[in-house]
Parts: C-alpha cells; sequence; structure tokens
C-alpha cells in the first residue's frame, strides 16, 4: 500500500504539547559560524578529513556533542483536549490534531512499552535529544521538547546528568537553546560550512524512545520541503531512521559537521518509515546567534498579505510564469503601505534575489533584521518597478503573511448568480454572489454564496454588468484566466483565477 504523507508525528518522547515549527531560509557562509564558539579555546570536534566507508570515525569523533534531554513538566501547563491555547497546534489543519497531541502529548512514558522518566503526581515528563555547540555548555534542542518545562537535564555521552536551563526558545522555527549550570569544559560539535546536497549521506545521533546514544544513517531526500507546520518551513527530508525522542538531535555530514535538527516524521504509525524532516543548519544557527545574545528572536516585518501565484493566476494577470508573491493587500500603516505597495503587485524579488513563491519571500523577510532597507521588485499592471522598504518589526500576536488558495466568483456563466452588495445588505462596495452551481467552474474553486467579488481584473466592480464587462474585456486582450479579488462572509480577502471557457448553452 502507498503511503501518503497525511499524518505526521514529532520525533519526540514528549508529554506536553508538541509541534514541528517552520524554518526560515538564510543563506550560509562560512563566516556565519557563532562568533562565541570560535572564540572559545577549546578545539572543535573535527572528524577525517577523507571519511572511510564506513561512518564509524565520523560518529566516534562527534557522538560525545550530542546529549540525551529529559524534561519535567507541569500538568497545568497544558490540557490534552485543548489546543486553543497553544499556537503552535494552531498552525496544525484541523485534521492532524489529534495525531499531533496522540504522539507529541502522550501520557508521559517516554521509554519503550511505557517505561519512561518516573512519574509523580501533577508532572510528567518528555524525552528528547541535543547537541553541544560551544565548550562552555550551550546546548541546541527543540522548542517542542522544552516547552513548559519545569525543570530539564542533558545526559552526557560519559553518562553524566546534569541540570541546564533554558536560555530562550523559538517557537517559530522550533528551536531551543539551552545553557549546562555546572561550569566546564564540554566536547561539542560545529555546523556545516555549506547546506547539503540531495543523494549526501548524513548520519543522525539521537535518543530514540529513551534510549540513548542511537546513531542511524541514510542520504538527505529532499530540501526545501513544506510540510505545513509553520510559516517558515524549508526542511530537510532525510531517510535516515528517526523516531520520536531524535527530537532536537543533530543530523552530521560525512565530515562530521551538523546540517541539520531533527523535528518530525512523517508517519501513520509512530514509526520511522523512511520520511524525517530536519531544520537546517543555517537556520539554527541564525536563531541560536539571536538566542543566546537576547533570548529571543526578532524578525523583520514587511505587513502585507501574500498568495501564490498558481498557473491560473499567471494567466490572469498574463504572466509567463506561475512565480512570484501576489500582494492580496497591505496592512495600514505597515512598512509596505508606507512604500506604495497595493492589492494586486506581484513581488518578483527581494534586494536582487528571485521569489519562487509566497512563503519564500516570507522566510526572506523573516530573515532580515528589523530596519533592514530592503529593495523589492514588483509587477503592477503588467509594468515593473522598484518599492524601497525599511523592514518593521514582525508582531508577537502571531501576525504573519497569509498565505492563500483561490476560491472566486465572475458572472452566470461560470456558475453564479449576481447581485449588487448594497442591494442585498452585503457592504457598501462589490458583488455579492447570492446562488452557486455545484458544477460550475466557480464552485471548483470553492466559491461560496455570500461572498462578494470586489475586483475583477484589477478594476473594482458594483454591479453584475461590471464583472461581465471585465471578463470581455480580458477574453479579448487573449488572457485565459481572469483575475478577481474577493471578500468572504467572514471579511477576509484574498485572489482567486478563474478559467475563462465558453459560455453556457
Amino acid at each position: 500500500m502507498t503511503m501518503t504523507v497525511r499524518r505526521r508525528a514529532f520525533a519526540s518522547v514528549a508529554a506536553a504539547a508538541l509541534v514541528a515549527g517552520g524554518a526560515a531560509g538564510f543563506g550560509l557562509t562560512e563566516s556565519a559560524m557563532p562568533a562565541y564558539a570560535q572564540a572559545l579555546p577549546k578545539t572543535p570536534i573535527e572528524a577525517p578529513e577523507h571519511p572511510p566507508g564506513s561512518f564509524a570515525n565520523v560518529v566516534d569523533k562527534v557522538k560525545p556533542g550530542v546529549v540525551a534531554v529529559k524534561v519535567k513538566l507541569d500538568n497545568s501547563a497544558d490540557d490534552d483536549d485543548d489546543t486553543s491555547g497553544n499556537p503552535n497546534l494552531q498552525q496544525v489543519p484541523p485534521q492532524l490534531r489529534e495525531f499531533f497531541k496522540r504522539f507529541g502529548q502522550g501520557n508521559g512514558q517516554g521509554g519503550p512499552g511505557g517505561r519512561g522518566m518516573p512519574q509523580q503526581r501533577g508532572e510528567r515528563g518528555a524525552v528528547g535529544s541535543g547537541f553541544i555547540i560551544s565548550a562552555d555548555g550551550y546546548v541546541v534542542t527543540n522548542n517542542h521538547v522544552v516547552d513548559h518545562a519545569k525543570t530539564v537535564q542533558v545526559t552526557l555521552d560519559d553518562g553524566r546528568t546534569l541540570d541546564a536551563k533554558v536560555i530562550g526558545k523559538d517557537p517559530k522555527t522550533d528551536i531551543a537553546l539551552l545553557k549546562i549550570k555546572d561550569s566546564g569544559s564540554y566536547p561539542y560539535v560545529q555546523f556545516g560550512k555549506g547546506a547539503p546536497r540531495v543523494g549526501d549521506w548524513v548520519v543522525a545521533i539521537g535518543n530514540p524512545f529513551g534510549l540513548g546514544g542511537t546513531v542511524t544513517a541514510g542520504i538527505v531526500s529532499a530540501r526545501g520541503r513544506d510540510i505545513g507546520a509553520g510559516p517558515y518551513d524549508d526542511f530537510l527530508q532525510i531517510d535516515a531512521p528517526i523516531n520520536k525522542g531524535n527530537s532536537g538531535g543533530p543530523t552530521f555530514n560525512v565530515n562530521g559537521e551538523v546540517v541539520g535538527v531533527n523535528t518530525a516524521i512523517a508517519s501513520p504509525s509512530g514509526g520511522s518509515v523512511g520520511l524525517a524532516f530536519a531544520i537546517p543548519a543555517e537556520t539554527v544557527q541564525t536563531v541560536v546567534d539571536q538566542l543566546r545574545t537576547d533570548g529571543k528572536v526578532v524578525r523583520g516585518y514587511l505587513g502585507v498579505q501574500v498568495q501564490p501565484v498558481t498557473k491560473d493566476i499567471a494567466d490572469g494577470l498574463g504572466l509567463d510564469k506561475a512565480k512570484g508573491a501576489l500582494v492580496d493587500h497591505a496592512e495600514n500603516g505597515t512598512p509596505a503601505a508606507k512604500a506604495g505597495l497595493k492589492s494586486g503587485d506581484v513581488i518578483e524579488s527581494v534586494n536582487g534575489a528571485p521569489v519562487n513563491d509566497a512563503r519564500d519571500l516570507s522566510r526572506r523577510i523573516a530573515g532580515l533584521k528589523p530596519g533592514t532597507e530592503v529593495k523589492l521588485a514588483y509587477l503592477r499592471g503588467g509594468k515593473s518597478d522598484i518599492a524601497t522598504v525599511e523592514l518593521g518589526t514582525l508582531p508577537t500576536d502571531g501576525k504573519v503573511a497569509s498565505l492563500g488558495d483561490g476560491a472566486s466568483g465572475g458572472q452566470p456563466r461560470l456558475g453564479l448568480s449576481l447581485a449588487p452588495a448594497n442591494d442585498v445588505g452585503l457592504g457598501d462596495e462589490g458583488v455579492a454572489v447570492m446562488d452557486v452551481d455545484p458544477d460550475g467552474p466557480a464552485a471548483a474553486k470553492g466559491i461560496a454564496q455570500g461572498d462578494v467579488i470586489l475586483d475583477v481584473a484589477g478594476t473594482s466592480v458594483a454591479k453584475p454588468s461590471d464583472v461581465q464587462a471585465q471578463i470581455r474585456a480580458a477574453e479579448s486582450n487573449g488572457r485565459k484566466a481572469v483575475l478577481m479579488r474577493v471578500k468572504s462572509s467572514k471579511g477576509q480577502t484574498r485572489f482567486v483565477a478563474v478559467a475563462l471557457g465558453k459560455k453556457e448553452g
């Protein structure tokens, strides 16, 4: 039976609400090695320059830098049946939340067969993995491993169990930084100096099922994976077997450098089936540097709602390729609005680097610091222009660039019955959708009764004849689709491209 990635489980044995975060994409250079790690006197762990056919030498070198992370959690932190207070779970599609809760929270029994950390009344336990990145004991793990932690301990490869404190957490990328409380000089590993290629060998070391010190190997199966876990998904997909308890553990290349942090698995049963996801090292380094310095992560903010440019939307705009990010609207008073960006603009590049889609734009902007001045190349009405924008600070209330898929209306031949919104009490602007043919083109796009068409092909509409006129104009210009901006009954707006076809007989 062919398995599709319909359900995902975190690679941690945790009794708290655990969710894989997204990851923002950033370029990696040799200078990206954290300054504090470079300055420490202890020589970092290094693997042989030319690794042999076996991974044994690499593992011997790096294994001392990998730790098991054990956490005690307060039962009052989260209710197993309530996701409303957990912003991570709110990022997960509703149909997957029960799956995440089952494998994320469970009953706090971290070991095989339910034999995990000793449980006390009012407390639960969590088990994950981590790795030391500096001689003075800074440790990287997943946010979902230590979220709501009362106490945190790390167990080193030599068997010592030491207390640690949480320095900072970043739920959006699912990264957390810990610090071992005992002073000392600890073995540590290095981040890679370049991103791995698809097909490269990788080695994962972690604490699956609470067993500790387990090594698995595989290859990088894919890069840039979006698994719907967060706004900045940019995962490495690896086929090294990863199981619950591996969360926060490192993925190494054959040179013994960290290229990713294991975060999630895709599985119908909760066990490894060869689909594991790791946060790229370049993302981790950027986040960790901020957590160590400030205890939190601040991100650049543009202030636009965007959606991907699908093929239909590209046809509606007369574009040759379905690339870029389509601006639904710019929030009032935001950097984007101040720079003159408007609804219908297609952002094509940031500082000269092409933007592939809306999510790519979100990652790029989030990877820049507030106050950074960026140049955005965009299309408006078929003409290219450049806007210079000084980025603001991403609000902490969850407001991020939203991504939408289309659903729209048109006129009766598209399977819709229309009326002026003003006449039917649905607002002072636009054309209301009164009825939808379930077999028509608009229904196939998900349009619903009560939606309001605000503009067609960039022109505001107030009555059904306006919609009809814009459709005819699009046809006369050779367009294969017409782009509409639609407001739902809940007040949310989005762009929709509806293919132009023959009139019904």
